[in-house]
């Protein structure tokens, strides 16, 4: 059962990160083109459908599933620092995603005045996070 729970624990992660990657993308049209309001109205509901239809399963779906793997096999605190140093950063992952769904709601009542450039540095985040996680699961330095 834990390779199931495994399997269906890296499906979530890789569907999370599409959206972790794509939404800001998404921000950064939506902060670019505030003035066409058509364009604007479009990014709009792919912003709400990517964030709720696919966003949030695929969040709850890693988090249920990584906290079922830890307690199908809580040895893995005793193998070193790495799980909680991976632990550390996903929950900085969290605290990204969480304010990215408020960021979304902002840029939905059209409250938001980040710019394209924030947007696009905003976006690098997910990726430096998933370079240092996978790195921590997979090579377990400490």
């Amino acid at each position: 059962m834990y390779l199931w729970i495994k399997a269906i624990h890296i499906m979530s992660v890789i569907s999370w990160f599409a959206v972790l990657f794509y939404l800001p993308r998404l921000f950064v049209y939506h902060a670019e083109n505030r003035d066409k309001k058509e364009f604007i109205s479009v990014v709009k509901v792919m912003e709400y459908k990517l964030h709720k239809y696919i966003g949030i399963p695929a969040f709850w779906g890693t988090l249920i599933t990584g906290v079922i793997l830890i307690w199908m096999n809580p040895e893995l605190f005793k193998s070193g620092g790495w799980l909680h140093a991976k632990l550390t950063f996903v929950g900085l992952l969290i605290g990204y995603y969480i304010y990215t769904a408020i960021l979304r709601k902002k840029l939905e009542a059209d409250q938001c005045d980040k710019s394209g450039k924030f947007f696009r540095i905003y976006n690098e985040i997910p990726t430096i996070l998933m370079i240092i996680i996978v790195s921590l699961a997979v090579v377990k330095p400490f």
